[in-house]
């Protein structure tokens, strides 16, 4: 794991959606365009009508506008049986220094915190099934196409106490 005490002074927080102030859904909203959009050359549509139904993690930083990290939280039943993880990316700025496992620690820690004894779900972009894996993420079921990017689904077992 990449030593994240290399990363720029950063504030981690979780908040529902009605939590976000406008300006920071605004630069939520611009990290996930140029991750998404603009760097995977991929037109889709981000904003689908499941915010509103997530908690939202994401690290700032006083010296970059948009997060560093972020992730959208799901609740059960809104895109899985499961709770889900979604949207996980780091923009430029916090590239390279362990900002994503950080991310992804954390958003497992929330979940089991919030959704005790489910498993959690993801779709992951496939070049990163090695990523989730050390997480403990197992892949399920055959590599697919979403966005013309493969993807394979995800599933973290939920812990035992």
């Amino acid at each position: 794991m990449k030593n994240s005490s290399l990363a720029p002074a950063c504030v981690w927080r979780v908040c529902e959606f009605a939590a976000l102030t406008l300006e920071e859904l605004q630069f939520i909203y611009m990290a996930r365009q140029q991750v998404f959009v603009v760097e995977q050359e991929c037109a889709y549509l981000d904003v689908d009508g499941c915010d509103a139904a997530a908690s939202h993690i994401a690290a700032w930083s006083p010296d970059e506008r948009m997060p560093l990290a972020y992730a959208r939280l799901v609740a059960p039943g809104v895109k899985y049986t499961e709770p889900s993880i979604g949207r996980v990316l780091t923009t430029q700025g916090g590239r390279g220094l362990g900002l994503g496992q950080e991310l992804l620690c954390r958003s497992i820690e929330h979940l089991q915190g919030v959704y005790p004894g489910q498993g959690i779900r993801i779709s992951a972009q496939s070049y990163l099934e090695a990523f989730y894996a050390e997480a403990g993420f197992v892949a399920h079921g055959e590599r697919y196409l979403e966005d013309g990017i493969p993807h394979t689904e995800m599933l973290l077992s939920a812990a035992t106490p």
